[in-house]
């Protein structure tokens, strides 16, 4: 009976022994061409995807570390600055403080000296007032006195008088 029978149930050696021989060559050639191939496939397949995991976290920690150096140098470049920023406001206060100082010296100085040059002023108006004064009253008690005093009491009184505005300046 080696040819199909018309029960499904029914043992048939010829396609028992067909299907026995047809998965034993399919076997070997399968274990011997296919997967072969097929594993070393995906070993590399799996070779690759570990190394790119790696070149991934290497990545990630190079730039963990940038960021961290980053940082670090951003810290150190916000404390320059604010270091820079207290210097250049205490030149600054010290530059007004100097400059209102030295302001304040010239100006007591120029008012020193106004106050020289209006003393200074004063006292010549003084002097020339006195000097007008006096020559006006000398020549009108001069016109006055000639006509009543003789002229060596007038030249006495000009002595006099010339000899009292000499004290009377010192």
């Amino acid at each position: 009976m080696l040819l199909a029978s018309a029960d499904p149930l029914a043992f048939n050696l010829l396609p028992f022994l067909t299907t026995i021989v047809v998965f034993g060559i399919t076997y070997f050639v399968l274990r011997y061409n296919v997967w072969p191939k097929l594993s070393k496939g995906l070993d590399e397949r799996n070779a690759k995807i570990l190394h790119e995991i790696e070149s991934a976290e290497a990545a990630r920690a190079a730039a963990a570390a940038k960021q961290k150096e980053f940082e670090a140098k951003l810290s150190e470049a916000l404390e320059q600055s604010a270091v820079m920023i207290r210097e250049a406001r205490a030149e600054a206060v010290r530059l007004g403080d100097e400059i209102r100082a030295k302001s304040e010296a010239e100006l007591s100085e120029r008012a020193k000296r106004a106050r020289e040059e209006i003393e200074g002023a004063r006292r010549q108006a003084v002097a020339e007032l006195e000097a007008h004064a006096a020559a006006l009253a000398v020549s009108i008690a001069g016109r006055i006195l000639q006509r009543e005093l003789k002229p060596a009491d007038h030249q006495r009184i000009v002595e006099e008088s010339l000899a009292g505005m000499g004290t009377n300046r010192a």
